[in-house]
């Protein structure tokens, strides 16, 4: 298959590079030092105490790749809402679009059904640009299971898990999910197929509301959180405001939050996602893990406390120079 890795940061290069080390046609599109360091030395992934080169095509931008095949969207969520006018000029028909970014996507109630349907979350989606520019229709729903770190440039450190899981927005099997989950599955990656992704993204973003903000403020591991009973306290606090969100939209989650809270420890000293943004200088992904759980909440006229108070207090923390920190 043809795959463009559209950001190819430490989640879309080491899943490209996996792709392209099974033999598949692809084309990681970065900038800066590692866009310069993959188109020196290739791209380098450390896994099971091996390292991995991958040689697929490096570039800056979407130009000149003709049809794009599969277009994977590794940029982060709050990235999407620029840079989609731009992506639907490059769009064709038959491009497949896997968005790969964390939390509630802009898409989530697109081929929902109920009374739901078509409801446009301001905090993933404003004013609906993402939304206008890329068609649903051609969405495959896609959930990020692995830990990876990009330690340098052109060098991803994959830390553990190996899951991605696949689901059409409406829930069918169809013949294209098949086929991306087992192109996957061959890359040496589990990629199962789901009949309902929008649980999938439940059960990530459970831990990923509470742990993701937490450890942008505290500046530790999701290991050190996992063992501070003090902060167990919130973490468990927000987890259960989150699954009243998800029990009042139709979303049962099929695991427990104290088997939320030991796969977390598992995880070990890696560092979030969140608090790798924040240590860089960079936005969080804070609106697409806890702002969009809180604007479902007030749909549904939830009391969410916990959720309210972290938000803001990372809200804040966006605002301080890095440098100060």
């Amino acid at each position: 298959m043809k795959f463009t890795v559209f950001g190819a940061g430490a989640i879309g290069a080491y899943l490209g590079g996996k792709l392209s080390l099974a033999g598949n046609e692809v084309t990681l599109v970065a900038r800066g030092p590692h866009l310069d360091a993959m188109q020196k030395n290739g791209l380098i992934i450390k896994e099971h105490g091996t390292e991995l080169l991958a040689q697929p095509k490096f570039c800056e931008t979407l130009d000149g790749n003709g049809n794009l095949g599969c277009l994977i969207l590794g940029v982060k969520a709050y990235s999407l809402t620029e840079i989609a006018p731009l992506l639907g000029s490059k769009l064709d028909p038959e491009t497949l679009i896997i968005p790969a970014q964390n939390g509630i996507p802009w898409w989530y109630f697109d081929s929902y059904g109920g009374s739901l349907e078509g409801t446009r979350l301001n905090s993933v989606d404003p004013g609906g640009v993402i939304s206008k520019h890329i068609p649903s229709g051609q969405i495959l729903g896609c959930v990020v299971f692995p830990a990876v770190e990009m330690v340098a440039p052109g060098i991803i450190q994959h830390i553990e898990g190996d899951r991605f899981s696949l689901g059409e927005l409406d829930g069918s099997i169809s013949d294209r999910l098949r086929l991306v989950s087992r192109t996957i599955f061959n890359a040496g990656l589990r990629a199962p197929v789901r009949s309902n992704i929008r649980q999938d993204i439940w059960v990530k973003l459970l831990g990923n509301l509470a742990f993701n903000p937490i450890s942008a403020l505290t500046k530790v591991s999701m290991e050190t959180i996992s063992r501070d009973q003090t902060i167990l306290e919130i973490v468990r606090g927000m987890m259960e405001e989150a699954v009243k969100v998800a029990d009042s939209i139709g979303i049962k989650i099929p695991l427990s939050i104290d088997q939320r809270l030991a796969g977390a420890e598992k995880v070990g000293t890696h560092k979030t996602s969140m608090l790798q943004d924040i240590e860089a200088g960079k936005p969080t992904e804070i609106e697409a893990l806890l702002g969009s759980v809180i604007e479902l909440g007030k749909i549904q006229e939830i009391h969410m406390p916990y959720l309210a108070s972290i938000y803001a207090c990372v809200k804040l923390l966006e605002k301080i120079p890095s440098k100060g920190l």
